[in-house]
């Protein structure tokens, strides 16, 4: 309650053009009090007019008043100054240089709450007043605070612009259209913003309509992330399965090896440690023969020895030695090599596997429509290196700068017979599969067929199953200097489209797209085909007579 009085004992005492505290208080004849030079400089401004009134009550006077100090309000004031009762305004409540200013304060200016359109002027809340309290004001157009007010001012004739030219499109005054502006389709400004209102409208709308496509886009994408990611997720569980189950598998067969090696093993050295024993208990048995031998040897009564020596027994033939000779030593490096057999072929499995493996992970596309703003160098991304096939090539093709060139020459090559050459036509085909998302350009003189085709294409003969384009297992554009033609299953298409030597083709294997564009300074396309391809496809060239076409180097 006490900031309430403070604040109304301040609108008491404040001059209400400056807003400020009164300075020089003085009082009007209808009773309002004002700074002497804030009342001054506002009659000054009706001294053309010779009405002077009261900015608060618009009371009227016909004869300036004279203007003298009140004593009272000024010892009041200075009173009320030294007890420190009135705060001056916040600083938030003045005008900064970003702001729009009030019009009507002389000292420190506040900002404007509203700017009339026909004061021309901008006003804060406490200048604003009268257009509330006047009854002619009541009717001026009050608009949000602007700074640009005078550009509703007509330069020419000084008057504010309430008129619009449809035929020149620009704001003008009253003046001007009987003026310069004479004989124009002419309208009122408030009549042009309605029209142009609606078209605003229109426009919302169909701007508001691409946001929801855009923003129904954005969930689908959305949900083609998380369709990727859980795809994603369950190629790499169910390969890690898979792995693992290989994994165990070979851990497994080890396990097998290993233990019939080591079976093997017991059994051998088994068989082994048997024999050695025989072969010992022998050894002793002809050391101990040995021993009587030489003691025999060593008797020296004749007839004693003669006696002792038929009492020996016979040495017996060992079964054993004639055995061990025969057979040749074998241990277990076998077993290692046919391990190391299984090995490389399992690497020559994995490896040959392995690039189905990578291909099917890099053709992983997401199945979006190509958008229409492509740029040249959004393709080359996609570009891949082609070259064309000798063994496909016709006999009177010429072929050159490593593959990439072809040239019709009316005499024949000298190739080598094979089945995939083309026999009548004058055709060749790349040697490179194309899936996925590919790439290339064509750099052609003369007349030229830029096609591409399934490898299972007729070769031999003139009927159409094998011309590129005139059956369904192929797709051709016909390319000379002065039309294209596009043909498919025999069935041609005219293209229209800007002549150039150079011809661009993108395909989008998975997605079923196939296009064609004319390449110069800039890329227009020339023909688009959505289908779906059911085999790799296979760049092709048709040469007639005296024409070339190259494969151009694009990285």
């Amino acid at each position: 309650m006490a900031q309430k009085g403070v604040q109304l004992d301040r609108e008491t005492f404040s001059c209400s053009i400056c807003l400020d505290l009164l300075k020089d208080p003085v009082t009007v004849p209808c009773g309002h009090s004002y700074c002497m030079n804030c009342i001054k400089s506002h009659w000054d401004k009706e001294e053309e007019t010779k009405i002077y009134s009261c900015p608060q009550c618009w009371q009227t006077f016909p004869v300036r008043p004279v203007l003298l100090k009140s004593t009272m309000l000024a010892v009041i004031m200075e009173e009320l100054k030294k007890t420190g009762l009135i705060a001056a305004p916040a600083d938030h409540c003045y005008a900064g240089p970003e702001d729009v200013a009030c019009d009507f304060c002389t000292e420190r200016k506040l900002k404007a709450l509203m700017s009339c359109l026909q004061c021309l002027a901008s006003f804060c809340e406490k200048h604003l007043q009268p257009h509330f309290e006047v009854a002619s004001w009541k009717k001026h157009k009050l608009v949000e605070p602007s700074k640009k007010l005078q550009e509703n001012v007509c330069s020419r004739h000084d008057e504010v612009m309430k008129m619009f030219c449809r035929t020149d499109q620009q704001s003008i005054c009253y003046l001007c259209s009987v003026d310069e502006h004479k004989g124009h389709n002419t309208v009122s400004a408030a009549a042009e913003r309605t029209e142009k209102q609606r078209e605003l409208e229109v426009s919302r709308q169909n701007i508001q309509q691409k946001i929801q496509d855009r923003e129904k886009d954005v969930k689908l994408l959305q949900q083609e992330v998380e369709d990727i990611n859980v795809s994603a997720d369950k190629a790499v569980e169910g390969s890690e399965k898979i792995f693992t189950e290989m994994i165990r598998l070979m851990e497994k067969r080890f396990s097998d090896v290993k233990q019939q090696v080591r079976s093997q093993q017991q059994t051998e050295v088994s068989r082994v440690r048997e024999l050695q024993e025989k072969l010992e208990q022998e050894i002793t048995e002809l050391k101990r023969r040995d021993a009587e031998l030489e003691k025999l040897s060593h008797t020296q009564d004749h007839n004693q020895f003669l006696h002792d020596y038929p009492s020996l027994s016979p040495l017996c033939e060992s079964t054993h030695l004639s055995s061990i000779n025969i057979r040749p030593l074998r241990y277990f490096e076998d077993v290692t090599a046919a391990v190391s057999e299984v090995r490389d072929k399992l690497e020559d499995v994995l490896r040959e596997k392995w690039t189905n493996i990578s291909q099917r992970v890099t053709e992983v596309d997401v199945l979006l429509s190509q958008p229409e703003n492509m740029t040249r160098a959004d393709f080359l991304q996609y570009s891949c290196d082609i070259t064309l096939d000798p063994n496909t090539a016709h006999t009177e093709l010429l072929l050159s700068d490593g593959n990439r060139k072809v040239t019709r020459t009316g005499q024949q090559q000298s190739y080598s017979s094979h089945p995939d050459r083309f026999t009548v036509w004058g055709q060749v085909l790349s040697p490179e599969s194309l899936t996925g998302r590919c790439y290339w350009e064509v750099e052609r003189g003369g007349g030229v067929h830029v096609a591409v085709a399934y490898k299972n294409i007729s070769r031999a003969g003139s009927g159409t199953e094998c011309g590129f384009g005139f059956n369904d297992k192929s797709w051709m554009l016909y390319c000379d200097n002065n039309s294209y033609i596009f043909f498919y299953n025999n069935v041609p298409t005219p293209v229209s489209g800007p002549q150039s030597s150079r011809v661009g083709v993108y395909l989008d294997h998975r997605s079923g797209i196939l296009s064609f564009y004319s390449i110069s300074e800039t890329m227009t396309l020339l023909h688009r085909v959505q289908t779906t391809f059911t085999q790799p496809l296979h760049a092709g060239l048709c040469i007639y007579s005296r024409s070339s076409a190259e494969l151009c180097k694009l990285k």
